[in-house]
Formats: C-alpha cells, structure tokens, sequence
C-alpha cells in the first residue's frame, strides 16, 4: 500500500476470543512478569521479518527495505487476567516503560511506524505492511481478536480519521483511534504548559503505558529521554480491559516499512504487573547510530556560524544605513533646476548646520514654517533655515525662480536671502542669521526690553529704505506682500532689515501686476487687494502704514480688550490713532512705555503717526508711494506730513461699502496670516481662510 506515508509508534493490545478463563493472578513464563531490558545484547527475543539486535545492543525494527514489516517479542507469555474476592474475572494492573527513536534520511518525512504490543500468539503473519503496522490487514480487527493500540503517528492519515501529522492514539480493535491528542507533554512547572514533540525528531523519547485494574483506567504519558516522568498524562482513558483480554499474552513491538528510507529502534523496555515497571537506567542504553556526514569540531560548529551571522548582520546594517542615509537627505532635483545651481543647498548641509533641525535650534513657528538656526560646516556662516511646505505640481518652478531672483538682492536693510533646498513636500529657504531676532518681541512682550524712540525710528527708516529699493531701485519690481513687524529683524547693530521673501512676487518695471491668490496677514491686508487680487507697490505701503502705527504705538494691528460689560471686542489700531488725530490728541496714541519714560521726540512720533495714517489711507490714491515716504522720513520734524484727506474713513465705516464689492472684517486673533484666498477677479464678497503664524 502507497496510499499513506506515516511514522506511527503504536502500543497495540492483542487479545484472542473464546471463553475467558478465570485463573489466579500470578506470572505466567517469568514468574511475577517482571523484567527490564537496558539494551537487547543479551535478550533472548523471538523475531521475525526486518527485526534484529545491533552490535550495540539496540532492537532495530526496521531498515532500507521497503513494504515488509518485523515483530519481536518477550519469548514466553504473560498471564493478564486474574479473580477478585468475589469470583469476577478482572484485568490485572500493569505497567510498561520503553525508549524509542525515529530516523529518517528526509528531515520531517518518515516511513510507517512501530508498535508495542500484546497478543495471544506471536505468529501474526497474516498482518500487512505499510500502513496497517504488521498488526492488522485490510479487514481491521475482528470480534475473536479484539486489539488496543497507543499509536504515535506522524503523517495524518484520512483513511484512519487521524487527527493531525503528529499525533497520539488509543485504539481498539481498529486504527480508528478511540481518543487521539497531539504528540507533546504537560510540564510540572506551576504553569503546567503543554510542549510539543516531533516524533520523528530523531531524538530518543520514552513512553509510559499504565492500568489501573481498579479503576479500570489507561494512560499513556510520553517525554523526552532526559525528561522524567510528567505527573499529568498526555491521554487518559476509562476502559475495561478485562472484556478484552485473553488470559496469556505475548508482549512485544512491530513494525512496518513503506517507501521512505526510515529506522525505528526500541533502546529499552521494561515491564511489570501491579505497579509501576522498573525505571530505565538511561545511561546503560545503546546510543543511537550517527546520522549524516561525519560531524565538524565543536570549535568550527561555533565559529562558523557566528561568523556567518556577524557577516550577514555587517551586510544588513551597511545596506541598512546607506539606504537609511539616503533616505534621510533625499532631495527634490529636476532638469529645469540646473541653472539654478550656485543657489541651491543641499539638503545634508542643512541638516548638519542645524543638528537635524533639532527643537533648541528653532527660531520661531509661523503661519508658513518653522525656522531653525544654524552654522554652514565649511564656512561657519550662521544661517535661517525656514521650511516651508510647497506642492510641486502648483507654480513650484515660477516661485524657485522668484525666489533665486531675489536672492540677488543686495541691500542693507533686507536680510540676505542665501538660496533654497527642495526635499520631498517640502521647500528650504536659507536666510542669513538675526542674531537679535525679530522686531515684534520687542514691541509685544510687555517684560521684555523696551525699544528707545531713537532705535524705533531707525529701524522705520531703514524698512522704508529697503522698500524703495524693491519698488523703484532694483531691476525689478518686489512686492513684498508681508510687511509686519514679526518678519524686520534686527542684525547685532539692531539696524532693522526687512526679511521672510517667501511670499514676494516679481514683475518688470511698467507692466502691471496679475491677478494671484491674495496671501499676507490679517490687519495689514489693504481693502483693494482683497477685492482684487492684485499686489501692488501701494498694497505694501498699506501694510508699511500699519507697521508704522504699531512701531509707534506698541499695539498690534487688531487688538482685543474686554469692555465693561465683560465681553471681548477688538481695537483696529488705524482706527484708534485716528480716532485720536481727530480728537487733536494724537501724540496720546504713544506707546506709553516710552511715554513713561520721558524720551521721545514729540514731532518724530507725530510724523510717524501721521505718516501711517496717511499710508494706510483705506483708498490707494490717497497713499503716498515709498519714495515720498522716504523723503518725509528723512526730513523729519522739519517738514511735518500734510493733514489727511476729508476722505479717510475707518475700518467700521469700510465695513459697511458692499458698493465697493468687498466685506471688511476682523479675525478673532491678531497678525494671524492669510495663507489662501479663493478667486478674487469678480468677486464681490469672499471668504478669507488664515492660519495662525
């Protein structure tokens, strides 16, 4: 039969039929049916078929042949059943302990198995090989030789309804098997845990098959070799063995072969009635024969090995660290980029000049990135690193080559706009270093110092210079479109310089500027570029007019305040200075800091106030461009600014022009930057979205 390829180590009970007779219950051949084999070198077996004993002593079952099958068994017969007290016939107690192996030339694969077993004959000729063991034939057993089996099987075998490929069983009178776990054992550590065995592992395992003729119970319990008896069995079954069993029988193994190159050795057996069979002195077995070419030094099974793993794990972490590493400076370059080459940074040198853009190296958090400082490594030059998010598919070209573009400018009243780095969604602008940080603090942060007039009116100078120059001096025009006071920074003369061109638009000198999205932050927008989209030179003097008021006054563009009846308002600061230039008291709008101190110069501040009024006149004609504010500037007291036109209205009256094709509000948080604005070309009322900076 090629039908199944199974490893099955099964315990079989044979019993003939026919009239039980009742006898007393002593030993029948060896006396008290007790014995112990530690090896077979010098039993005295009755074989047949495969089965012989090795030089070394061991019970070889089986070899290279294929479908035959072998038997050896204990030569005289053993007596099982006996009377109780009152005239019953019962099964005796017994006890039988053996070692076994399983080799096999295929690693996981064995032949057809072996067995223990009990019959009333030794001459069981009429078995079949393969799958049927040597114990049974295609008919299984029948009612006049009733058979019980432990079987260890280790290929599942649907004909039999086996229930795995490695797998215990007890069997009567067929191969079905009756109760069936799998092959393993239960520990006797506090958890109990059951451990799996392979039963074709190669490796010597034991096997204790014991009756309780009492409590008419059979448990079978398997192990390790080295392992000692587990208390808690691996099947138990409650069975009457006396309705089974004829009154001598002859123990012993059979075996089978099949197709696959397998050896089945019993290493030692042991037997005893009424209690428990003699322990096996484990180191008086026969050792198994080596398996496989012959084996290297312990020295080489160890170092090879490792040095292998060594190898393999060096090769891991390189591949690792290079890809790691690749990763990590990965960078955004395309064709159209080229030209653009003594601008671009890499991204592994900011990195570096940053300490990986570490949290005590960050500058500041706004609206449109984050800020790191930083030391380029070759040249020691401290930098700006802010990181701005960009989508490549959206205008990326055009705002690089905006952004290369004012990279050359060169003026000392705008921060130096170094150059750019493009990695993943990302985009890098690199800016040289403010070591005193920017303006705003010094105007908001009310225990922080506090700017002198003189120093505040130096630094509206030098931010009106740096705007003429992007307006009318360079080759183009620069609109900035983010003048506040959080984007001057103040270098280590604290000479304010305009910086943070992340939002500058370019176009030649006499053409007129498109139609974009409207960007920049909320109190320093001008009314127009809200209806129309278009950035303008006079869009930034707008905002220029707010920064003067905020520079002179300490307040930020929409203020908040809780009035008396507790509810939070806010104070447009263009509104309040000019509600005080109309009251005749526009000196009061000073920041009261300075004020306080007594040192200021009266006609300075009230030009500056004038002057922002003026700028951020709501109507743009109104406004004068930034060479005129220059030269108001640059006079000083000498010539104070003209008074405002009749005209001017405030924020809460602009609020109300629908006319002009516009709505006029004020955000719930001040200098909160406006990142993204629908279409604005035609439109009469728009939503503007902002995010905090």
């Amino acid at each position: 039969m090629f039908a199944k390829f199974t490893a099955r180590f099964v315990l079989f009970l044979v019993v003939s039929s026919g009239n039980v007779v009742v006898r007393s219950a002593t030993a029948a051949g060896d006396g008290d049916g007790q014995f112990a084999y530690q090896g077979f070198a010098a039993a005295n077996l009755t074989m047949d078929g495969l089965a012989a004993v090795t030089s070394s002593g061991l019970l070889a079952l089986t070899n290279a042949t294929y479908q035959a099958k072998a038997h050896a068994f204990h030569p005289a017969p053993l007596r099982f059943l006996g009377e109780s007290s009152a005239g019953a016939v019962v099964a005796r107690s017994f006890s039988t302990c053996f070692v076994f192996a399983i080799v096999s030339g295929y690693d996981g694969l064995s032949d057809h198995g072996l067995a223990f077993v009990a019959a009333p004959t030794a001459n069981l000729s009429a078995a079949n090989a393969g799958q049927y063991l040597g114990l049974l034939n295609a008919t299984n057993g029948t009612a006049s030789g009733a058979i019980l089996a432990v079987e260890l099987d280790t290929i599942m075998n649907p004909e039999f309804r086996d229930i795995s490929s490695n797998h215990v069983g007890l069997d009567v009178n067929s191969l079905v098997s009756l109760q069936a776990r799998p092959a393993g054992y239960y520990g006797d550590d506090d958890d109990g845990a059951f451990r799996d065995l392979r039963l074709n592992s190669r490796k010597p395992m034991q096997v204790w098959v014991d009756y309780d003729g009492q409590a008419k119970q059979l448990n079978v319990t398997l192990s390790p070799m080295q392992v000692p008896k587990p208390k808690k069995p691996l099947l138990s079954q409650a069975i009457d063995l006396s309705t089974a069993m004829a009154d001598e029988m002859y123990v012993g193994f059979s075996s089978a072969t099949g197709v696959v190159f397998t050896h089945h050795y019993v290493l030692g057996w042991s037997f005893s009635f009424d209690g428990p069979a003699p322990p096996l002195d484990l180191s008086k077995l026969p050792r198994l024969p080596r398996f496989g070419p012959k084996p290297r030094s312990k020295a080489l099974d160890i170092v090879l090995p490792l040095a292998t793993a060594l190898l393999v794990a060096a090769a891991l972490a390189a591949v690792f660290f290079l890809v790691r590493r690749r990763r990590r400076f990965a960078e955004v370059r395309e064709d159209w980029e080229d030209e653009f080459g003594p601008h671009r940074f890499a991204y592994r040198d900011l990195f570096h000049a940053t300490d990986g853009f570490k949290e005590r190296n960050l500058l500041g958090v706004g609206g449109f990135g984050r800020v790191y400082r930083g030391v380029l490594p070759d040249s020691n030059l401290e930098i700006a690193v802010k990181r701005v998010s960009h989508d490549s598919r959206q205008g990326i070209k055009e705002f690089v080559a905006e952004v290369v573009s004012i990279g050359r400018l060169r003026h000392r009243n705008l921060v130096q706009l170094l150059g750019y780095c493009r990695r993943k969604d990302e985009l890098l602008l690199v800016y040289d270093y403010m070591v005193n940080g920017s303006l705003d603090k010094y105007l908001h942060e009310r225990n922080g110092t506090t700017l002198y007039w003189a120093e505040r009116f130096s630094i509206i100078k030098g931010v009106a210079s740096g705007l003429l120059y992007l307006h009318e001096d360079w080759e183009q025009v620069v609109i900035h479109r983010d003048i506040k006071a959080s984007n001057v920074l103040l270098d280590g003369t604290m000479n304010g310089r305009l910086g943070d061109f992340g939002l500058a638009k370019l176009y030649d000198h006499g053409t007129d500027p498109q139609t974009t999205h409207v960007v920049g932050t909320m109190g320093y927008l001008a009314p127009e570029l809200v209806r129309t989209g278009k950035a303008t030179p006079l869009t930034d003097v707008f905002a220029f007019g707010v920064f003067l008021l905020e520079v002179a006054c300490g307040r930020r563009p929409i203020d908040h305040h809780t009035d008396e009846h507790k509810k939070r308002a806010a104070v447009v600061l263009v509104d309040w200075v000019l509600e005080h230039h109309r009251s005749g008291s526009i000196i009061g709008a000073v920041d009261p800091r300075l004020a306080a101190a007594g040192e200021f110069d009266a006609e300075e501040a009230a030009l500056v106030l004038r002057l922002g009024l003026m700028c951020s006149h709501p109507l743009p004609g109104a406004r004068p461009d930034m060479r005129k504010a220059v030269q108001y500037l640059e006079r000083g007291g000498g010539r104070p600014t003209p008074d405002l036109s009749p005209s001017y209205v405030s924020y809460r009256v602009m609020a109300t022009m629908q006319s002009e094709g516009f709505d006029s509000y004020v955000v719930s948080e001040a200098g909160r930057s406006v990142t993204s604005i629908g279409t604005v070309s035609g439109a009469s009322s728009m939503t503007i979205l902002s995010q905090g900076r």
